[in-house]
């Protein structure tokens, strides 16, 4: 999104995460954003050998925090159309369990190990 304006609410796509934020500067090629909601939790484990456990570092991965700011390239914000901003802790705490939802349909050890590190995570967060 080339042509976000200061104080826009926006949608954009950092890291593994997905976040509904508020565009505090125009960076030239990125734009600083406020975190208000996250609409996707960040994946957890090896981000470049995804679904291995076995000679990797399984990484854990935090949601950014309300408020938090990151700088997000133009091309990973796009606009936010929806009427209202949902709440950031209930956003985190939906977005959690669709990650953990999607992880208990397969049994595997990549998915167990991820489960483990976001019930660590929610115990941390809530």
């Amino acid at each position: 999104m080339e042509n976000a304006s200061i104080g826009e609410i926006v949608k954009a796509h950092y890291k593994s995460g997905t976040y509904i934020g508020e565009v505090i500067e125009d960076r030239g090629a990125n734009y600083l954003i406020k975190v208000l909601a996250v609409v996707k939790h960040p994946l957890q484990g090896d981000l470049h050998n995804y679904g291995k456990t076995e000679d990797v570092f399984f990484h854990q991965r935090k949601a950014l925090s309300w408020q938090e700011k990151m700088n997000v390239s133009k091309p990973a914000v796009h606009p936010y159309t929806e009427n209202s901003i949902p709440d950031y802790e209930s956003s985190l705490k939906e977005s959690l369990d669709q990650l953990k939802n999607k992880l208990r349909q397969q049994d595997t050890a990549f998915n167990q190990q991820a489960l483990k590190s976001l019930q660590e995570l929610e115990q941390s967060y809530f």
